[in-house]
């Protein structure tokens, strides 16, 4: 990885391209994040960058978490992450990062939350097929149908897809495409649809598997 940022997922819009194409782009504010910690192999055992977005009040930050960030000199922020970038020596701790590390055509990977559902059925969570509605089925078109075998096994597998909790995990969404980037105000238009809802916070990283 040789650059990433952590966001906060503003909403769908369109833009045009130079024939008049529509793109459909999700506008995320990428940035700025401070980079709180370096952790190093002697210290820590592997090479990574910690990084803060969004300022916190200092009255809402624990007695510890408040040297955290009196160590780097960097004012109290609401959300840490750590990215293991290639090269870790060209930042230091103190350094903020902006949506101009992008550039127009990078290929990245989008990690959010995905909106929470809450209990859903079998249709709803799995895409199962609704049973007939005619000819005796009965008030159970959107019931899950048969579990599994009859004596043997004599019980239901392990991973059977049921109904139940639905969203709100993590989710990410990969080789997306930088449509275009405003460092001014520090924004990113990402061709296509992200994980999470309005508000959201977004990890932004180089695609792995560009």
């Amino acid at each position: 990885m040789k650059k990433g940022l952590i966001g906060k997922k503003i909403g769908m819009t369109q833009i045009f391209d130079e024939k008049g194409n529509v793109i459909p782009v999700t506008v995320v504010e990428a940035g700025p994040c401070a980079v709180v910690q370096k952790k190093t192999v002697e210290n820590d055992g592997y090479k990574a960058v910690q990084m803060g977005y969004g300022d916190q009040k200092a009255q809402r930050v624990n007695k510890p978490m408040k040297g955290h960030f009196a160590k780097g000199d960097v004012a109290p922020k609401k959300v840490l992450k750590e990215f293991r970038f290639d090269d870790i020596d060209a930042i230091n701790v103190g350094d903020i990062l902006k949506a101009d590390v992008f550039a127009v055509g990078d290929k990245i990977d989008v990690i959010g939350t995905s909106k929470g559902k809450g209990t859903a059925g079998a249709i709803k969570r799995w895409n199962f097929s609704r049973l007939k509605e005619t000819h005796g089925t009965g008030p159970v078109a959107r019931h899950a149908g048969s579990l599994g075998a009859c004596s043997d096994p004599s019980r239901v597998y392990k991973g059977k897809k049921l109904a139940g909790h639905l969203g709100a995990e993590r989710v990410t969404i990969q080789n997306l495409t930088v449509a275009k980037v405003d460092a001014e105000n520090n924004l990113i238009a990402i061709k296509g649809a992200i994980p999470g809802p309005k508000g959201g916070i977004v990890v932004i990283a180089d695609a792995k598997k560009a």
